[in-house]
């Protein structure tokens, strides 16, 4: 009988991780980019944006417009972001968003 209840907390607790991070709450932020880059499979151009993430993905929007959307998932670092930038390779292509102020950063899928 130990057993069955063990395993019914253990499938419980598995359960409530998994929803949390699935209701956790979206993150909105304007996001300068100052030289063209790659986000996902979409070029976009230097000039101010806002970042949506929701979960695991993200909405890269002009005004009302939306521009590029791209997947990825939070990872924590050591220590906070000084600023709000992104961290792009030698080709353009966006690997991660630093938020200030924040030690998790939304990397993006490869």
């Amino acid at each position: 009988m130990r057993n069955s209840t063990l395993v019914r907390s253990l499938v419980l607790a598995s359960a409530l991780a998994v929803s949390v991070g699935t209701f956790a709450k979206p993150v909105a932020k304007s996001l300068a980019i100052t030289h063209p880059v790659k986000v996902g499979q979409v070029d976009v151009k230097a000039g101010d944006y806002r970042a949506n993430i929701d979960g695991n993905h993200l909405v890269l929007t002009n005004g009302k417009k939306t521009v590029a959307e791209a997947d990825g998932r939070w990872e924590d670092r050591n220590t906070k972001s000084e600023y709000t930038e992104i961290l792009s390779d030698a080709n353009g292509k966006v690997l991660e968003l630093r938020f200030s102020g924040q030690k998790s950063v939304f990397v993006l899928n490869q």
